[in-house]
């Protein structure tokens, strides 16, 4: 099993980054990914639990589930399809944090094809790290421009 945990300081508080961070169809401004389509709408809110999108980039096509969801602190989400990957879930955390917000963007999989592990690792790593960088600009620069 590999596990990828990555953290971001967003110098604005959990208010203002749940609002970017939990808006499936607008993951494009801050991921490296060209579109997101949300297939089903969730519960209690349209992209809670049991929502389910389709990720287009970096070469693939991958469905995700939201299996859990706390407004405003947390989502949980499992790949469904698409990627070289099983068992793979992910959560990202919010928590305030000197005046701001810590995210927390944890993964964790298994590769299909045994020895691709530490490659496909470097790879989901380096994306989700300039996806967090990118959702840091975006809200930092929108909260100075306000």
């Amino acid at each position: 099993m590999r596990r990828i945990e990555l953290e971001q300081y967003i110098a604005v508080p959990p208010s203002r980054v749940w609002p970017v961070l939990s808006d499936h169809e607008a993951m494009p401004r801050w991921m490296p990914v060209r579109d997101v389509v949300r297939r089903r709408s969730g519960f209690p809110e349209p992209n809670g639990v049991g929502a389910i999108r389709t990720i287009r980039g970096m070469g693939l096509v991958i469905e995700e589930q939201v299996t859990g969801w706390k407004s405003g602190e947390r989502f949980e989400y499992v790949l469904t399809e698409g990627a070289p990957l099983s068992d793979h879930v992910g959560e990202m955390v919010l928590e305030p944090a000197e005046g701001g917000t810590l995210v927390r963007w944890c993964v964790q999989f298994r590769p299909l094809i045994p020895g691709t592990g530490a490659f496909i690792e470097r790879l989901v790593r380096a994306g989700l790290a300039r996806g967090l960088a990118r959702l840091k600009r975006l809200i930092e620069v929108s909260e100075s421009t306000d």
